[in-house]
């Protein structure tokens, strides 16, 4: 029978992490709660270690002439733009001597976005009237520019989001339509006569602003700007200076059409343009 003292032997043994057997002899000594043994620093032994080292990390391979490879790069990327600059140069020299007019974009300054040179294009005695003709057109950009300034003002007072739409789809379509259909017909003076004539039409239609549309609210004219008043008085006041937009609009634009069909009778294109009818009306009839 086994002492009272025993062991039990389902009890764990102990295990330290520490533990070194190569001191167990000198350990047999110590308390037996210590529960690991240690050196005279009272620091623990170093144990066994079975870890694997860890791999070496890989070696980078950094090609030695990467930098002359960029060198070379650039030097390539520099000679194709030198090549297009060459080329540009040549394009630009045969329409010179073809006699093509290459029209560089210069105006407004802050952003081109057409071709503008009155001074060097335009001979002397017509400089004026094209710097008033170019001023209607300015002239009706602002006048539709305020008009929507005008309109959000009376949509916001009540007056309803549709007559907002129509302002901006004055100023969307009257603005480059007015640019593009003046330019491209300046050289037929009866298209542009035609165009212009309805300009000034509009700019008339503009300044009265009759109830047909949407009571006539989405133009600033003298009916609108009276109407609008009695509900808000700062649209009102808006219609009232975008009428005055549209008169000054219209008395320019009466002028120009003036000088330009003073022009066209003076410079004999009346009787070419009776002369391009006739021929026209016999091709139709053969």
């Amino acid at each position: 029978m086994a002492g009272r003292y025993d062991p039990n032997p389902f009890d764990e043994e102990e295990v330290n992490p520490f533990f070194d057997p190569a001191v167990r002899s000198k350990a047999s000594g110590q308390s037996k709660y210590s529960g690991s043994v240690f050196n005279t620093t009272g620091v623990p032994p170093a144990a066994n270690s079975k870890l694997s080292p860890l791999p070496p990390e890989p070696a980078v391979d950094i090609p030695i002439d990467a930098a002359a490879d960029l060198r070379k790069k650039e030097k390539e990327i520099q000679a194709r733009e030198a090549e297009l600059r060459r080329r540009e140069k040549r394009r630009e020299e045969a329409a010179a001597r073809a006699g093509i007019v290459l029209e560089e974009k210069n105006w407004p300054p802050f952003f081109p976005i057409i071709h503008h040179d009155i001074t060097n294009e335009i001979p002397v005695h017509l400089q004026k009237f094209q710097h008033v003709a170019l001023t209607t057109f300015l002239g009706l950009t602002f006048c539709l520019f305020w008009n929507v300034i005008a309109v959000t003002t009376a949509w916001i007072k009540g007056e309803g989001v549709k007559i907002w739409f129509l302002a901006i789809i004055y100023f969307v379509s009257g603005v480059p339509g007015a640019y593009f259909l003046w330019t491209e017909s300046a050289m037929r003076f009866g298209w542009f006569l035609l165009f212009y004539m309805l300009h000034i039409g509009f700019c008339i239609f503009a300044a009265v602003a009759p109830p047909i549309i949407f009571k006539g609210n989405s133009l600033t004219g003298i009916l609108a700007a009276i109407d609008v008043a009695g509900n808000s008085a700062l649209a009102g006041i808006f219609y009232f200076i975008g009428f005055g937009c549209f008169c000054m609009e219209s008395l320019l634009s009466i002028w120009v059409i003036q000088q330009v069909y003073m022009y066209f009778r003076g410079s004999g294109k009346a009787a070419e343009m009776k002369r391009e009818a006739a021929r026209g009306a016999l091709r139709a009839a053969a």
